[in-house]
């Protein structure tokens, strides 16, 4: 049994289970994930990024990591497909001067070939027929993907039996499709990290943000496995899971 007020508690969770860009405030100090990843996605782009080259940042979500960078406005491209952190951007990036598109998963990118120096993608969609297009030949391709056993003992906790969404998304499997599309893969690694809980509460925010993963969640289709969770909790002082991440850096040949 579970106390009305933590059932309460649990629901108000679900209720406010809203974000716009990648902003995670929301739960911070009642979890925790590893981010000290075997690379640095951020500075690899530096070392590659000339103040003169054309940088495209796909699905760039509410352009938060894109504004780091701190690249020449003119010479900044994004792409965003989801509705909210497009119209985001539109109040964040487009006022600095960065040129934004609106582009689905399976779109053609809206630009000429060989017009990019750079481009990049933080767990967005790879469409590398379209990437390699429209990269310059000696361009790159920097990239930081969520794998497909990312959250996975999470998930099995709160909705178990729910198959892995993203199956093959993982380095080996993508690494070996990046020759097929003409591109050298010049660096590349894979991680695994431990993600923390430290109440139920944020982990049912967490679960409703993230809805792709933990499909079919909600606080009441899912009570008795959201109850393993509070045991879980109260036995072990902290719910735990592993994150999923992998890196490719690939060049575009001279000549090509």
């Amino acid at each position: 049994m579970i106390s009305q007020e933590l059932y309460q508690r649990w629901k108000e969770e679900e209720r406010a289970a809203h974000i716009k860009g990648w902003n995670f405030s929301h739960i911070s100090g009642r979890y925790e994930e590893e981010n000290q990843l075997p690379w640095n996605y951020r500075d690899t782009i530096l070392q590659h990024l000339r103040e003169d080259d054309r940088l495209l940042d796909i699905d760039t979500g509410g352009g938060e990591f894109l504004m780091t960078l701190g690249h020449r406005p003119e010479n900044t491209y994004a792409t965003e497909g989801y509705q909210p952190n497009y119209e985001l951007c539109w109040e964040t990036l487009v006022p600095q001067g960065i040129h934004l598109a609106y582009l689905a998963d399976d779109e053609a990118l809206p630009w000429a070939d060989g017009f990019f120096d750079v481009v990049i993608n933080r767990h967005g969609h790879m469409n590398l027929a379209e990437i390699y297009r429209t990269l310059k030949p000696g361009g790159l391709f920097i990239t930081q993907q969520v794998g497909e056993d990312n959250d996975r003992e999470l998930v099995e906790l709160l909705t178990p039996g729910v198959e892995k969404q993203f199956p093959g998304m993982n380095l080996s499997d993508q690494a070996a499709l990046f020759p097929a599309a003409g591109f050298q893969v010049l660096d590349s690694a894979e991680f695994f990290g431990p993600i923390r809980f430290f109440d139920v509460g944020a982990l049912v925010w967490f679960a409703r943000i993230i809805d792709w993963e933990f499909i079919g969640f909600s606080v009441d289709g899912c009570l008795n496995n959201l109850k393993k969770a509070q045991r879980v909790l109260e036995e072990q002082g902290v719910i735990e899971g592993r994150t999923h991440r992998f890196f490719i850096v690939a060049g575009k040949p001279h000549g090509k």
